[in-house]
């Protein structure tokens, strides 16, 4: 399945149905009057999410979504069967915005959340909705009010647990290959990966998702590169495990490249919970190993974990330090959800 993470569909609620001009003509009723019915309400669009999805292409091959019309009134008093509605399912991480790629409509953060993006036009009145003491015999009826229209760009960042990011050639996708059942490309060339890559790590009878982000390289904050086009997806990640090449050169000049542009992309991204990995520690000498960890200590402060994806060592051990950092935020959320929540009381 192709990946697809940003599209533009056009969107319209059906139309109300017309109010029905008629009335009631039986044998040996004199004076039957009027009993035209009203139209019926037209659809609305919703958008919906669902689990099992991780891409938008099914809004690759159709971009326009319209609800169903309102069926007309008719005599005897019936009114016309409402329109139905049109839903759009879409993955958890979805957002909705307006045309002006600005205006946020719906963020789709929980599955089976339902949010109405448009509203059916309303049905008209029959004309026995017009009958009064001076009036006892209509003969008009409303027509029925029009849908709305509107352009709008789904935009998917997927919600991971944890996210792998760094430079191209870092690593990325065989680390993400080594821990979970994911399949992505590897290739000894940089920017081997072109779309985010999703994978369910098992640590300890122990289960999260990890996400592995396309190469970043200086400038990916202006467009350079493959630019921001991914970086969201690294918002919704839980905690970042960077990986550093450790047959470069300049292991510390390669981290701050990365912290500069998460910085640059958003405040917010920079500060996030972060694990940092020397990667390839199997083909430096243990001399080299110690050297390149201090350096990367030094322009961290943090606690650097040296492993290798092709010899598994190290592997287990950044594995538990980023559940840990998951655990504790799920804890924290648990918390604060029951937080909200109202104590029971008797009725």
């Amino acid at each position: 399945m192709k990946f697809l993470d940003e599209c533009k569909i056009y969107l319209r609620s059906g139309n109300g149905g017309n109010g029905a001009v008629a009335f009631r003509r039986e044998k040996y009723i004199e004076f039957g009057g009027p009993n035209g019915g009203d139209g019926g309400r037209g659809g609305g669009v919703w958008v919906e999410a669902v689990d099992g999805l991780n891409t938008l292409i099914d809004y690759r091959y159709k971009q326009h979504f319209k609800a169903q019309a309102g069926a007309p009134g008719a005599g005897q008093d019936r009114t016309g069967r409402n329109g139905n509605d049109a839903v759009l399912y879409v993955p958890v991480g979805t957002q909705v915005f307006e045309d002006d790629k600005e205006t946020l409509l719906a963020d789709m953060t929980v599955v089976g959340q339902r949010i109405k993006l448009l509203t059916g036009g309303n049905g008209g009145f029959g004309n026995a909705y017009f009958k009064s003491s001076t009036n006892r015999a209509p003969r008009h009826a409303n027509p029925g009010q029009d849908g709305t229209e509107m352009w709008v760009w789904l935009r998917l960042k997927l919600i991971a647990d944890a996210g792998l990011v760094g430079l191209p050639n870092a690593g990325k996708s065989s680390f993400l290959a080594a821990v979970s059942s994911a399949r992505p490309k590897i290739a000894d060339y940089p920017f081997t990966t072109l779309t985010p890559n999703l994978g369910v790590v098992g640590i300890d009878a122990k289960e999260f998702v990890m996400a592995d982000i396309p190469g970043l390289i200086a400038g990916a904050s202006e467009g350079h590169g493959l630019g921001t086009r991914f970086l969201g997806h690294v918002e919704r990640c839980g905690v970042l495990l960077h990986l550093v090449d450790g047959t470069q050169d300049d292991v510390a000049g390669a981290y701050r490249t990365i912290r500069r542009e998460l910085k640059r992309y958003d405040e917010v991204l920079g500060d996030k919970k972060e694990i940092v990995g020397l990667n390839k520690i199997d083909a430096l000498t243990p001399e080299q190993v110690e050297e390149k960890l201090a350096a990367l200590k030094k322009v961290s402060r943090k606690t650097v974990y040296p492993l290798s994806t092709a010899s598994g060592e190290g592997v287990q051990t950044v594995l538990r330090a980023l559940w840990k950092v998951i655990e504790n935020r799920r804890k924290s959320e648990a918390a604060a959800a029951n937080a909200h929540e109202e104590p029971w009381r008797p009725i």
